[in-house]
């Protein structure tokens, strides 16, 4: 029987475009970008050069620091752009997709047994096929060292993100069994699969943990804070059960699943519905049919509100891949009153509108307020569900102050978890930026 944990401080935003999970289309990109920046801890040089044709799981960039770990072309086809910004940084690997659809790279089978052979042979399974670039290490939530098992791993199997999808589907639970199983043999702890609550889903190879309660409740740092957090000198990994999934079908078919189930979601959204794609599709295909045909100023994010990353509509699906939100950028709004608005159709977090009764939402992109220094409130500590203390934090991280930050729990987070802090900051301070220059600054500093 699973371990039920209760996730009390958290927030669910009441925001509209849930995605219809039975209304599901399909959609073959001509084109996929993978963006290297989506992948942080390594810098990623590329291994093929434009008009070279690719395979599926085809190598397109490789960590500089170690090349055996690699990001891979989502489709077979041949490499149409390699867009470069500043002192040549990589932006983007563009792939035109070709009509093959049986070209793909197949991959060895590996042993899953504990003993070091069988671990470095499955290890460089996963680096050579891009999925362990999928997985995230903490301390610094980076892609991980191949040449560090970790303590513990921890999957989580929901998505408890603004208008998230379903992550995982009946149909999925043997290859899910299976990735576990292969998981527990990297390494000697134990691995943990985190389920909301009252889920059918179960497994032998993990020790199971039902979470109840709102987001962030569904993310994997969370979890693992709640079960078995990580101390200086330690180090785990954390992933989401359909990266799971997929180690299973590549361990069993040595074939990487480069399918995606993106929910197209928002206020803005027309028919929001799941769409089955691949990693990185071009968003023009993808969002086809699904804006609205009007003149307001959309912004589109691929992802979800609070953690997702801002993409144009000639622009691509970008990591975790499993949501786009479509939204009104609210900059030419004209509101009567403004913030002293009585409409409910307002939303507060501050209970100071009729919009807490518990109606979906019409949201859009605007901050609502404006940078200026922080407020030592509490209001932080409400949405905010791990035993540390964010404000703090957030101070000793922006003074670089490293002996505070390890004292105060910087190993334990990532940037996704100060999301809703972010969110109901009244001071409205990019937390999650700093957060992420904490980490890459302390990543340098001490490796």
């Amino acid at each position: 029987m699973a371990n039920i944990i209760k996730i009390k401080r958290g927030l669910n935003i009441p925001i509209s475009g849930q995605a219809d999970a039975s209304r599901i289309e399909q959609c073959t990109p001509a084109y996929c970008g993978i963006v290297p920046d989506d992948f942080p801890g390594y810098k990623w040089k590329c291994v093929v050069a434009e008009g070279d044709a690719v395979l599926s799981g085809s190598p397109l960039l490789c960590a500089k620091e170690n090349p055996e770990i690699a990001l891979v072309s989502p489709v077979a086809g041949t490499v149409k752009a390699i867009n470069r910004g500043e002192r040549r940084h990589i932006l983007s690997v563009v792939v035109e997709a070709s009509k093959a659809k049986s070209d793909y790279v197949k991959f060895p089978i590996p042993s899953l047994f504990k003993d070091e052979e069988g671990r470095r042979e499955l290890l460089n399974l996963l680096s050579t096929s891009g999925i362990l670039a999928f997985i995230r290490q903490r301390p610094y939530d980076i892609v991980p060292s191949a040449d560090v098992l970790p303590r513990d791993i921890f999957v989580t199997a929901f998505d408890s993100a603004p208008l998230a999808a379903e992550m995982v589907t009946e149909d999925m639970y043997p290859a899910l069994e299976r990735g576990l199983a292969a998981l527990a043999s990297l390494t000697d702890g134990r691995v943990y699969l985190g389920i909301p609550y009252d889920s059918a889903i179960t497994s032998r190879a993990a020790d199971v943990n039902e979470f109840d309660g709102p987001h962030p409740a569904g993310n994997a740092g969370v979890q693992a804070a709640a079960i078995k957090p990580v101390n200086k000198g330690e180090t785990i990994w954390t992933l989401d059960a359909r990266t799971a999934v997929r180690i299973g079908r590549l361990v069993t078919t040595g074939v990487l699943d480069m399918s995606a189930e993106v929910a197209v979601t928002g206020p803005e959204a027309e028919k929001p519905c799941v769409i089955h794609t691949l990693f990185g599709a071009a968003m023009v295909g993808l969002l086809k049919g699904h804006l609205p045909q009007n003149d307001k100023h959309l912004r589109i994010i691929s992802g979800n509100v609070l953690t997702g990353v801002r993409v144009k509509e000639d622009g691509f699906l970008r990591y975790p891949y499993r949501q786009v939100t479509i939204l009104e950028e609210g900059d030419d709004a004209d509101e009567f009153m403004g913030w002293a608005s009585l409409n409910p159709k307002k939303y507060s977090v501050k209970r100071s509108f009729l919009s807490r009764l518990g109606k979906k939402l019409h949201f859009d992109a605007r901050v609502r307020g404006g940078v200026r220094a922080p407020i030592l409130s509490g209001e932080y500590d409400k949405v905010f569900p791990m035993d540390i203390y964010p404000e703090f934090l957030l101070k000793a991280a922006e003074a670089g102050d490293i002996d505070k930050m390890e004292q105060l729990g910087i190993y334990e987070v990532a940037p996704e978890d100060f999301a809703l802090a972010e969110f109901v900051d009244t001071s409205k301070r990019p937390l999650q930026q700093i957060i992420r220059r904490a980490l890459t600054d302390l990543h340098k500093e001490l490796s």
